[in-house]
């Protein structure tokens, strides 16, 4: 999945309520080859196999498990909630000066966090072609000259070359893409042998890690994406034949293509307390159910991003505050909750859920919420069209329009309200917030025909 991710320059991809940096994707092959200003130390890090067959990574000599996250917004948050680690999907951003005068490197350093440097490598569906001698040159020059800015920079971990490389939706079987990533791999290698080379792959299907070990053997840890499947990735790895460490690289909620869809063909989103149990029970289980072979995982996404709507993969709610999914990771990694979780909902209740109603129908909605703090919680209600832009591979996706004049009264934890007038697919949003940069936000699908 390409992520559009809040991140310290605050450019706008995906939401632009919530400010959102994105890996350009018609990105300039041209890097400067200059070498990174001189820090304090270079960080070697290295991976090893105890005579038990566990994994392990070694950051400069000491055991590092990879408590991270893909976004690279709220760093201060990251490590007060127990995390380690992000990850980036390419390297536009890392010099840029934020408000405070500090690149994402210089944060990453004062935080004591370590980065995952993504290579953003081109995709085909992008317009790249493999088959094209002069783009592969120029995207080799590009990675070269990538490496040799970033090897010396104290924060570096690892580096991420490519992300879903064969096609979010493809078997991998082509070899081209293999064979190119196994020269790439070389290029990083000679440059800098003081850091593993990771890439990063759509689920842990057989066919796809049997191309990958056949054509690119130069790799050191595999990364894969999954969401349904996330739990048991180390066991189809194993049963795939992989021999190597791996990284989960995104989890969270089970994806749009994986649930349940209502007759209009709308995906039905889980409630912000269920995705919560999905980033604590993944966390939990891929680290204790893969013998050794998972290193470390990124949840998905640190940030905020319109993909099928605008709550499905974010872990902050478009306006800023931290959701349940926070709580839980922060639970999964410290084993105690945050100071101030995000308040909950409960139940959600609405004959609209689901339904198919007329135009200009009176309807009403429920909530039960509770707040651990007993804060005095506040609601938001919003009916937003369906979006109608969905795209592979978390491509960029227009934000869909809130319709307004369809909440008519908001008082405490209910609503009435009446349905848009034009037909079509809509959702109604519930927001509960804290006050204290927490939120829970839940949505129900319903048609207007």
């Amino acid at each position: 999945m390409f992520p559009s991710i809040p991140v310290l320059r605050g450019v706008s991809a995906r939401i632009p309520a919530f400010p959102i940096l994105c890996v350009i994707m018609s990105l300039s092959l041209s890097v400067s080859s200059e070498a990174a200003p001189a820090q304090a130390v270079a960080s070697r890090v290295t991976i090893d196999q105890r005579a038990d067959g566990q994994w392990r990574l070694l950051r400069n000599g000491q055991p590092f498990v990879i408590n991270g996250v893909g976004g690279q917004r709220h760093l201060d948050l990251l490590v007060k909630m127990g995390g380690n680690s992000f990850r980036t999907w390419g390297a536009d951003d890392l010099d840029q000066k934020g408000a405070n005068g500090k690149s994402l490197l210089d944060e990453a350093r004062e935080h004591g966090l370590a980065v995952t440097i993504g290579i953003w490598l081109k995709h085909e569906r992008h317009g790249f072609s493999y088959s094209d001698p002069k783009q592969v040159a120029e995207q080799r020059d590009y990675v070269r000259g990538l490496v040799k800015r970033y090897r010396n920079e104290p924060s570096l971990l690892m580096w991420g070359l490519g992300n879903e490389m064969e096609g979010p939706t493809a078997d991998g079987r082509d070899t081209r893409i293999w064979k190119e990533l196994q020269v790439l791999a070389k290029i990083v290698k000679e440059e800098d042998p003081n850091h593993p080379v990771m890439t990063v792959i759509a689920g842990a299907g057989g066919p796809k890690v049997k191309a990958l070990m056949e054509n690119y053997p130069a790799i050191d840890i595999l990364g894969v994406n999954a969401y349904g499947s996330a739990s048991g990735v180390g066991k189809a790895l194993q049963e795939a034949g992989w021999k190597k460490p791996f990284v989960l690289t995104e989890f969270g909620p089970v994806g749009a293509w994986e649930v349940r869809h209502t007759s209009w063909n709308a995906p039905i989103e889980q409630s912000s307390q269920e995705k919560a149990a999905n980033y604590y029970s993944t966390q939990k289980m891929v680290m204790e159910d893969s013998h050794g072979t998972c290193i470390g995982s990124y949840a998905f996404v640190w940030g905020n991003k319109q993909e099928t709507t605008a709550t499905w993969y974010g872990m902050f709610a478009p306006t800023g505050e931290k959701m349940p999914s926070i709580d839980a990771m922060s639970y999964a990694w410290t084993g105690k909750w945050p100071e101030n979780r995000s308040p909950r909902i409960r139940k959600f209740e609405t004959a609209l859920r689901e339904a198919v109603v007329k135009p200009g129908e009176a309807f009403t909605a429920l909530l039960e919420a509770t707040d651990a703090e007993k804060d005095t919680l506040k609601v938001e209600w919003t009916v937003v069209a369906e979006s109608t832009d969905r795209r592979e591979g978390g491509d960029d996706e227009a934000v869909p329009p809130s319709i307004p004049g369809c909440i008519t009264r908001s008082e405490g934890l209910t609503m009435s309200g009446v349905t848009p007038t034009k037909p079509g697919a809509y959702r109604l949003f519930a927001a509960v917030r804290d006050g204290k940069g927490g939120a829970s936000i839940d949505n129900v699908p319903f048609l207007v025909k």
